[in-house]
Formats: C-alpha cells, sequence, structure tokens
C-alpha cells in the first residue's frame, strides 16, 4: 500500500532544520515527530546550507530573483548579437548584389 507523502512549505522545512541545528534536539527525534526519513533531513539541510548565502546578498531577495536577472542579462546579450548577425547579412547581400550588377550578371 502506497504512502501518501507530505509536501513541506519552506518554512517549515526551515522550522525543522533549526529544532536540531539550533535547538540541538537529535535528528532521530525530529525525524520521528515529523514522520521524515533521516536522508529527507539531510538533504534539506544540504539545500539550506548551499542556498544561504543567498540570504546575505544585497539587492537579491532570493536566489531565483538572482537567476532570473542573469538570464535577462543573457537574453539581452543573445538579442545584441542576433541582431548585428542580421546587419552583418544585410551589407555582405548588399555587396554581393553590387559585385554582380557591376560584373553584369543581374
Amino acid at each position: 500500500m502506497k504512502e501518501n507523502r507530505r509536501r513541506f512549505l519552506a518554512e517549515e522545512k526551515v522550522k525543522i532544520l533549526r529544532k536540531h541545528l539550533v535547538e540541538k534536539v537529535p535528528i532521530s527525534d525530529v525525524c520521528d515527530e515529523y514522520g521524515i526519513q533521516p536522508t529527507q533531513f539531510y538533504q534539506w539541510q544540504k539545500t539550506l546550507f548551499e542556498g544561504g548565502s543567498a540570504a546575505f546578498d544585497k539587492g537579491c531577495d532570493n536566489l531565483q530573483e538572482r537567476r532570473c536577472r542573469n538570464l535577462e542579462k543573457k537574453i539581452s546579450h543573445l538579442q545584441s548579437k542576433l541582431s548585428n548577425k542580421d546587419e552583418v547579412i544585410a551589407e555582405i547581400m548588399e555587396s554581393h548584389v553590387q559585385l554582380k550588377k557591376s560584373l553584369g550578371q543581374d
């Protein structure tokens, strides 16, 4: 029989992690209390520590916002390159047409 998985909000995960990290409640007790596996607890802890620096970044509300800004910059840069490519192609085509006319190859 398949067990229903409970989904925890980000705030709940932090609260659960805090029980062990700040209040020094043993991981086994925390996991029993919230019905989670220790591997899940350690995964949340890893995620918290890997993304924790975003909390200290000035001007960035969260990691997702920073990623969004980086993607917007990349899109803008690629659009600029694409526009430049189109201009170069237009110049080459114009030169090609002029060359064909000068050689009498309408």
